[in-house]
């Protein structure tokens, strides 16, 4: 039993990792300006992954009710319209706040018309409780964790004969992603902190560049459910 909760929390760690879980954090911790509230994005991401595979094994375990394969190829396609949604959000954001406008100046007797590209004003500080920097990535962690219970639990069917110890195993495994996403999502962030602090235009292309892949992922991720897997066409 030691063994296999062990295993757990190794493999929840290692779930962590998968490209789609990276991709869609990345393009949270974009908007951070501290390393602490970048592991509290991956801190409430590993928290909402983890009550869906909680919810969802306990259905299926306990209720002994099966996660139909064209269910779980739906749950899989709305993550990749969260990715292309998420990624739009980041290549936005730099954008808000810049205007085209132009100026006329009088030069001996000549007027010119000269076009100029300001800026958005530096956002005044709001004060944001833990909650609200929480709400988006624990969402986030929930859509993840409803695509990838139907794999886990039907592992955990296979290997596991008592209901307790795979509900135990479940939350090991979630206690195990919410490790990995707080370590990799501090680790991600460090260039745009850094960018954000003394180059800010570079952390709104990196910003951008991050909201651009994820919805080429995303977008890839819908092209092969929808046509790879029949799940549309």
């Amino acid at each position: 039993m030691f063994l296999l909760i062990g295993l757990g929390f190794v493999l929840g760690l290692k779930h962590a990792l998968d490209p789609d879980h990276m991709v869609a954090v990345s393009t949270i911790v974009t908007e951070s300006k501290s390393l602490r509230k970048s592991s509290l994005v991956g801190t409430f991401w590993g928290l909402g992954h983890t009550v869906s595979l909680l919810c969802a094994g306990f259905v299926v375990i306990a209720l002994k009710v099966q996660i139909a394969d064209r269910a779980a190829l739906w749950m899989e396609f709305a993550v990749a319209l969260m990715l292309i949604l998420l990624g739009l959000k980041a290549m936005l954001k730099p954008l808000r706040g810049w205007k085209l406008h132009s100026h006329r100046h009088t030069h001996e007797g000549s007027t010119h018309t000269h076009l100029h590209l300001h800026g958005g004003e530096e956002q005044v500080h709001r004060h944001r409780h833990w909650i609200g920097i929480g709400a988006r990535p624990f969402l986030v962690g929930l859509v993840h964790g409803m695509a990838g219970s139907a794999a886990l639990t039907l592992l955990v069917l296979a290997t596991i004969p008592s209901a307790v110890a795979g509900i135990i195993y479940i939350a090991v495994f979630g206690l195990g992603s919410v490790g990995g996403m707080l370590v990799m999502s501090s680790l991600i962030s460090l260039p745009f902190v850094f960018a954000r602090k003394r180059f800010n235009a570079l952390s709104e292309i990196l910003q951008v560049t991050v909201g651009l892949f994820s919805v080429s992922f995303g977008l890839f991720l819908a092209w092969q459910y929808s046509f790879q897997e029949h799940l549309i066409f």
